[in-house]
């Protein structure tokens, strides 16, 4: 399984993916179409966005892969025109990374 992360990773769920078993790739910076291309999300299973003002990158991603699977882990909320195209949504503050990890590789 491989991953795709946007947005800073202060929480770790990054390293909680990784340590799973999933293969991890950073974006750094603006999540971009370039940008997540040259992170792999032409092949990549989950895009992980931990940063809602990056939103847009939702529908890239979906656009380069329409079969990946999204997830967004912020406490902030997620824009209403990119609710619908995320397949999970989380609160930091209600799930752990490393439960979130296990979720997501079960």
């Amino acid at each position: 399984m491989r991953a795709v992360i946007a947005g800073p990773d202060g929480d770790g769920l990054g390293t909680a993916l990784e340590s799973e078993g999933v293969e991890t790739t950073s974006v750094d910076g603006i999540a971009s179409r370039p940008a997540l291309e040259d992170a792999g999300i032409i092949d990549a299973d989950l895009f992980v966005l931990t940063d809602v003002g990056q939103a847009t990158a939702i529908a890239v991603a979906k656009d380069v892969n329409p079969g990946i699977r999204v997830v967004v882990y912020d406490e902030n909320t997620i824009p209403e025109f990119a609710r619908s195209q995320a397949d999970l949504i989380v609160d930091p503050k209600l799930l752990s990374v490393d439960a979130v990890a296990e979720e997501l590789t079960a």
